[in-house]
């Protein structure tokens, strides 16, 4: 017997490729548990899917950085005496990554790229224990939100959040949509989505200089990013070509308006209207008149 929740949750969590850097995603899971009907003739009740799967997916992957273990060109230390783990990542192109976090913050996978099949095999491996014995088999499907225009990936952290959000290394795909006078501007959306393409945005508050440090070390081409929030202390530097720095926190109430903004300074006889998504079917909605 086979039973599946369709769109179960999402996934909105940041992973390192060897090939782009950090990049911010969001999945949609898929869920299929296999097995034989118990006492109440059912697989698995239903809100126990929704409920007890759910938490374990997100405590394994949501609003973590995903971290490919068995990549040759990623270290990973952990601090003496402490919960703390920190990270010194070199993708292909020699771009560096250096981020000093919780260890909660963190999912490690026994890979050396971090590919949609690989956190399956890793959520699933991590879910079935926790079922009972007539669940036999736990089957995932990942997969992005389909979306026909214009998207970003972006990663970031919010320290004034009370929840996991506030960790430093997270992020999302999302869809953008702009418009000029009324009108939707593909070419807007499009400049946009290019600008923001697997960035890194950050508030300038948060910036520091490599002494300020106290876990990792920051270079000459890069920015350095620090602040401590109810979770715990939280470092990050990246190569300053993949940062965005806003005047302001990166909630995407903010991010929506700062666009909108923008737009605004740069064409004051034309009036906005910004809808900026966070990960899948949420976000905010800004307006410059």
């Amino acid at each position: 017997m086979q039973l599946f929740v369709n769109d179960l949750t999402v996934i909105d969590f940041s992973y390192l490729c060897l090939q782009r850097g950090m990049v911010g995603e969001s999945w949609i899971v898929d869920l299929t548990l296999h097995g034989e009907l118990d006492e109440q003739n059912m697989v698995l009740d239903f809100g126990k899917v929704k409920k007890q799967v759910k938490r374990i997916i997100d405590d394994t992957v949501d609003h973590k950085l995903v971290v490919p273990s068995e990549y040759a060109g990623c270290k990973i230390t952990h601090v003496e005496n402490s919960n703390y783990i920190k990270i010194n990542f070199e993708d292909q192109q020699g771009k560096q990554i250096a981020i000093s976090s919780p260890d909660d913050a963190f999912c490690f996978i026994d890979a050396d790229t971090v590919s949609m099949n690989d956190v399956i095999l890793h959520l699933a491996s991590v879910i079935k224990p926790q079922l009972p014995d007539n669940v036999k088999k736990v089957e995932l499907t990942l997969r992005p939100e389909d979306i026909s225009g214009f998207h970003y990936h972006y990663t970031h952290g919010l320290k004034k959040h009370d929840g996991n959000c506030q960790r430093i290394a997270h992020g999302h795909r999302s869809r953008i949509q702009i418009f000029e006078n009324g009108m939707k501007s593909p070419k807007l959306e499009k400049a946009f989505s290019r600008e923001w393409a697997d960035i890194y945005v950050a508030t300038i508050e948060d910036k520091v200089n490599n002494e300020d440090l106290e876990f990792i070390q920051c270079t000459d081409s890069q920015f350095a990013f620090k602040y401590e929030s109810s979770q715990g202390k939280f470092e990050i530097a990246l190569e300053q070509d993949d940062v965005y720095i806003m005047p302001v926190d990166t909630t995407v109430e903010l991010i929506a308006q700062y666009i909108a903004d923008r737009m605004k300074a740069q064409y004051p006889d034309n009036t906005y209207k910004v809808i900026a998504y966070e990960g899948v079917a949420k976000g905010a909605i800004a307006y410059a008149e």
